[in-house]
């Protein structure tokens, strides 16, 4: 059976997976530990939201200039959300804009996963690449966001297997 999002996980754990999917426990499973999705419906809901976590966190990092939910960010590209970086020349000036693209789906998902996906992108603010500061960064921001990722992959192996479950 193909795990797509969990292939970087350990066998035990795939194991496990693969018991609850045979048995069709796993939305069961989701629905019992994030029984509710979050309220942050709109763009500027959303927006908001992330300001939110990023005055608390990260307020000395460069402003954001949009956060909104893309239709065109598919989770089969291998990407939940997308930090932008555009610089432009404006006169005699250098104008740079931070953006922070959400996949769609996650407009009727449990708020942790969403949390978990913010948390990612703002990460990104500070560190470009997934390294150890980045994980770390992360963490300091979402004390529970290796949970939190893996959880979330195991949402969209649900969707692949059962269908949309919220």
């Amino acid at each position: 059976m193909q795990l797509k999002y969990l292939e970087h996980y350990n066998q035990t754990l795939k194991a496990q997976v693969v018991e609850l999917i045979k048995a069709e426990r796993l939305p069961a499973f989701i629905l019992q530990k994030y029984p509710a999705v979050h309220n942050y419906k709109t763009d500027k809901n959303i927006y908001d939201y992330t300001i939110e976590i990023k005055n608390s966190y990260l307020k000395k990092s460069q402003p954001l200039s949009k956060v909104i939910y893309d239709g065109k960010i598919h989770v089969i590209n291998n990407a939940l959300g997308m930090h932008t970086f555009a610089s432009r020349v404006q006169g005699a000036n250098l104008k740079s804009k931070n953006e922070i693209r959400v996949a769609s789906m996650f407009r009727n998902v449990p708020e942790p996963f969403l949390r978990m996906i913010i948390v990612h992108e703002l990460a990104h603010l500070k560190e470009k690449e997934h390294n150890k500061a980045f994980y770390k960064l992360c963490a300091h921001m979402e004390p529970n966001y290796h949970q939190l990722e893996f959880d979330t992959r195991l949402y969209l192996t649900c969707i692949d297997h059962f269908g949309k479950i919220y």
